[in-house]
């Protein structure tokens, strides 16, 4: 071989290698925040847990959980567990500005509802996930069948699922998805619990819609795992597919779930009894089996969105001092959790209630990401910042 045909195609398998070495690993752009802005604010309610879908280019979703401010009674403070919460939307135009009155989206008759999780699917349909809480008085406990899950003076519920086929305009009657065999639990009407969780639901390449459940497994001590289920038919019908993670002392709850361009599920988890640690679990054969572990840094909870060049934007609540909103850009397979830059949204949150962050495309450049806040323990309200990513500054 001559010099020049040798440093030719030396030249020329550098630049092979380089170019694959890019396309597996591409550069991470830096975030640049445009602003904050408050969705839905009301002295009177106490407003969190939201989620957010784009319909059409200029119809944008903003679903959250709304219950009376107890401080307006007189009383101390407010709780997550209310007889009076239930599900709302508000909608915008253009992702900036909201409309002021919310709109129903299901009130439950048994009692307070909580976390509506919107997904749009690729036939219009809009499925909202929530659960919901009852009241009943002492002499009624005592008739209940047990175990049960109590939590301030409510007996848990179990999930369900409302769907809409007009754009959010009209919502149908609930769907009760199954109860999952490893949850130990009975509703108060005395049946086996039915699958809950607060997370984003994801719709696959092959139009089957997947979703991460959590079953609390142990008594006395409540500690949860993850669990997968399945619909074929739009959030119809589900199917349990099998276990996301589970551990002796780690307890996994909320939950958000995510299809890679190769076809991977990746559950983005939130966990209790392991310092907050945000967790991932990886599926390679359609979700069968999870493979999970730390990330190796705190969020509460975490969602996932795919960006127009297929990296992740992964944003989620910060519940330590300074209290606020954090995100990272992932590559494109999730892979680089570990090492990727993580970005500050927001530091001034009034204390540890606020966070379940949403994130939404506003256009090919501009993000917005949904979440509830305080500013000095004040009225919880629905807010977001709006960023641009996918530039050098």
């Amino acid at each position: 071989m001559n010099r020049k045909y040798y440093i030719i195609t030396l030249l020329l398998t550098v630049s092979s290698v380089v170019t694959c070495y890019c396309s597996n690993n591409p550069k991470q752009s830096d975030i640049r925040k445009i602003k904050d802005i408050i969705i839905y604010e009301d002295a009177q309610y106490y407003s969190s847990f939201p989620s957010v879908i784009k319909t059409d280019e200029q119809d944008f979703i903003v679903a959250f959980r709304r219950a009376p401010e107890r401080k307006v009674f007189g009383e101390s403070s407010s709780s997550h567990v209310d007889p009076n919460s239930y599900l709302v939307s508000v909608r915008s135009k253009d992702g900036e500005i909201w409309t002021e009155k919310p709109e129903l989206i299901y009130a439950h008759p048994f009692g307070g509802s909580q976390d509506p999780c919107l997904v749009k699917l690729q036939d219009g349909t809009i499925l909202c996930t929530s659960y919901g809480w009852t009241f009943i008085k002492p002499d009624g406990l005592s008739n209940l069948k047990t175990p049960y899950f109590k939590n301030g003076g409510a007996v848990f519920l179990g999930g369900y699922i409302v769907r809409s086929f007009d754009n959010g305009k009209t919502w149908e009657d609930p769907i009760y998805p199954p109860h999952v065999d490893e949850e130990i639990n009975f509703n108060p009407f005395g049946d086996p619990l039915p699958a809950y969780n607060r997370g984003a639901l994801y719709e696959g390449k092959d139009g089957r819609v997947f979703w991460v459940v959590a079953v609390n497994d142990s008594v006395p001590v409540r500690k949860n795992s993850n669990h997968l289920l399945v619909s074929e038919d739009k959030g119809l019908t589900w199917q349990y597919s099998g276990l996301v993670a589970k551990d002796d002392k780690v307890s996994f709850n909320e939950t958000s779930i995510y299809e890679t361009p190769k076809g991977d599920l990746i559950a983005f988890m939130r966990t209790a009894n392991f310092d907050d640690q945000a967790c991932i679990a990886r599926s390679t054969n359609g979700g069968k089996t999870f493979k999970w572990e730390s990330m190796g840094f705190q969020g509460h909870p975490l969602n996932a969105l795919r960006l127009p060049d297929n990296r992740v934007l992964l944003t989620y609540g910060y519940r330590h001092k300074p209290y606020g909103i954090r995100a990272r850009i992932l590559n494109a397979e999730c892979t680089d959790y570990a090492t990727a830059p993580e970005f500050v949204l927001r530091s001034d949150g009034g204390n540890g209630d606020i966070g379940y962050s949403w994130p939404v495309q506003l256009d090919k450049d501009r993000v917005l990401v949904v979440y509830y806040f305080n500013k000095d323990n004040g009225t919880r309200h629905i807010a977001g910042t709006i960023l641009e990513i996918g530039k050098e500054y």
